[in-house]
């Protein structure tokens, strides 16, 4: 039970926002790395049809969804009551049943749907593309915080 130990031992909460950060950022720009492979291809064409749609809907996505969830998860960090709190604690134990849900969902849109890939390019590219530049709201806190101090 010693990685029970050490999920459970406490870390700063500037660490959890930047864990936070770090995991947005990385499934963002997953996300955009397989829309990419299915958007530039030489069979497609014109190029823009696809990723002008996903990079509109990546800034609608980035302005009206996922910055607001990413400062709720900053304020939540900062509320938790213990000055040190478990590192898994960078996301709330709802959110992990979120994630699941949808990387099932991610999962069978590629593999079970006929969706053609380069359509499917249009929402991973907005998608990702909104949770990587929803990421900067963490840095951008952290850095704040640290001039404050």
């Amino acid at each position: 039970m010693e990685w029970n130990k050490r999920l459970n031992s406490g870390v700063d909460k500037n660490w959890l926002q930047l864990i936070s950060g770090l995991m947005w950022t990385g499934v963002g720009y997953y996300l955009i790395y397989l829309a990419v492979g299915w958007i530039f291809t030489p069979a497609v064409s014109p190029l823009w049809i696809y990723w002008a749609p996903g990079c509109f809907l990546a800034l609608l996505i980035y302005q009206f969804g996922f910055t607001g969830l990413a400062k709720k998860n900053i304020l939540r960090i900062e509320n938790i009551p213990a000055e040190k709190p478990s590192i898994i604690a960078f996301q709330e134990w709802k959110s992990y049943l979120i994630i699941i849900f949808m990387i099932g969902l991610g999962i069978s849109l590629r593999k079970f749907t006929p969706i053609p890939k380069p359509l499917l390019g249009i929402l991973y590219l907005g998608i990702g593309g909104g949770i990587g530049l929803s990421s900067s709201v963490y840095y951008i806190y952290l850095w704040e915080k640290h001039r404050e101090n």
